[in-house]
């Protein structure tokens, strides 16, 4: 027993590796989960009694225990039976496709990463581009009841829109969006998941995909999750508020019933002076599609070269950013008086969405220019007229405190500087800038019902 064994150093090396790592997961790693649990539990607690919706228990769980929960709901169960009858397809085969989804579906969620990292980010991004103004904020919100489910119905300006509104309801509620294919880059992907964000497939003819996604959605509007909407499902290439796409508000609407809690869908505008990917969405709308040729590297790169000249001096942002929040619609009492049909609440609800959208500088002083050449006295008046009608109509200005004429003078510094205005015998719209000035002016034109 005490007599002397050589071993290789090779050998020695790899046994106390492995006994570090036996230590590291049956002494160390136990002790650093209860560790963070027990911190994760006391910020959940100190949130929730700062927030006017708290965190559901839902949101809580392992993001494991979500597949597997929704992976074996009867309805999903019901759905993979149908495809395998339909399709030919074995029921196990069919039942891990379900899974596949599931795992693509449903995200992790960190009150940690949320509102640690994310809504400081959010609010830092926001401000670095933006002068950011919350407009018109409906009374009746401050009534809806706690126990009923938040759906923010928003048009689809930009991107930056995710960042806007994470970051100013940031003291109501984590939000859960659904987020499209564009989002499933790396490392992006993971903060979006962390954040409670699931992925859309939007186009997915996919029969299977498309219950279990609506199942999810079911689901977490069941447990009270407080979620944000894009119905026109896809950036705005003409600057207006679209008509609806009925998917996921179909999905809310099928599950309804009289035992369920409340949904309450509260409208939201977005506007901006200027749209990060306006050239973007207009060369789109030129050509016909949707195939937008942006990129990771692109926003990347745009980024910087905004911090360097932030840093130099020579940044002056890209104007204003402002949303609205409407009066909010219950479901509960929209089908005391209408029908369960999914395109008229849809139509509604974004008619509510485009009333609320904020008029702000450069899109007032564009739609005047798009009337023809102007001096600057002229335009000031046209504004000054348009200011009045939107005032009569009931829209939301978003104006400097300097009035109309600081806002003309803010509209076409910006518009002169983009080269969308030419100062040539008077103000006009730059030859070939028409797209992009019509695209500006959208907002203010739909609202003048032009």
């Amino acid at each position: 027993m005490t007599s002397t064994v050589e071993l290789p150093l090779w050998l020695v090396v790899l046994a106390l590796l492995l006994a570090a790592v036996a230590a590291l997961e049956r002494v160390l790693m136990p002790s650093a989960r209860w560790f963070l649990r027990k911190r994760a539990e006391r910020l959940i607690g100190r949130l929730n009694t700062h927030l006017a919706r708290p965190i559901q228990p839902f949101r809580l769980m392992a993001r494991a225990d979500r597949i597997v929960q929704l992976t074996y709901d009867p309805q999903v169960i019901r759905a993979v039976m149908d495809h395998a009858r339909d399709t030919g397809v074995p029921e196990p085969v069919a039942l891990q496709a379900a899974r596949k989804a599931a795992r693509e579906i449903v995200p992790g969620f960190s009150a940690l990463v949320y509102f640690g990292v994310a809504t400081r980010l959010a609010r830092w991004f926001s401000r670095l581009f933006y002068r950011v103004h919350v407009g018109r904020v409906d009374a009746a919100l401050a009534t809806i009841d706690r126990e009923a489910t938040v759906v923010f119905v928003m048009n689809h300006r930009s991107n930056m829109d995710y960042v806007l509104v994470t970051w100013l309801v940031a003291n109501r509620s984590a939000l859960s969006y659904a987020v499209g294919e564009w989002a499933r880059i790396w490392p992006l992907s993971a903060m979006i998941r962390a954040m409670g964000a699931f992925f859309v497939r939007r186009n997915s003819r996919n029969t299977l995909y498309r219950r279990v996604l609506a199942r999810y959605v079911q689901m977490i509007t069941a447990e009270g999750v407080t979620q944000a909407i894009f119905p026109e499902g896809g950036l705005s290439l003409d600057g207006r508020v679209g008509a609806p796409r009925m998917g996921l508000l179909s999905y809310i609407l099928q599950d309804f019933g009289p035992d369920h809690r409340d949904v309450v869908f509260v409208p939201v505008g977005i506007a901006y002076d200027r749209v990060l990917e306006d050239r973007l969405l207009v060369e789109a709308a030129q050509r016909g599609d949707r195939r937008f040729r942006g990129n990771l590297f692109g926003v990347i790169g745009f980024t910087l070269r905004m911090l360097r000249r932030k840093w130099k001096g020579s940044y002056i942002g890209f104007g204003s950013a402002a949303v609205s929040f409407g009066a909010p619609l219950s479901l509960r009492d929209w089908l005391v008086h209408q029908t369960a049909d999914p395109e008229r609440l849809g139509t509604a609800l974004m008619a509510r969405v485009a009333q609320v959208v904020p008029v702000l500088p450069v899109p007032l002083v564009a739609a005047a220019l798009r009337e023809g050449a102007l001096t600057p006295g002229a335009v000031q008046r046209r504004v000054e007229e348009m200011v009045a009608e939107l005032t009569a109509r009931g829209v939301p200005l978003e104006l400097p405190a300097g009035g109309v004429s600081e806002a003309v003078g803010e509209g076409l510094t910006a518009l002169l500087a983009r080269g969308i205005v030419a100062d040539l015998n008077g103000l006009r719209i730059a030859s070939g800038k028409e797209a992009l000035c019509a695209y500006q002016a959208g907002p203010v034109e739909q609202h003048l019902g032009r």
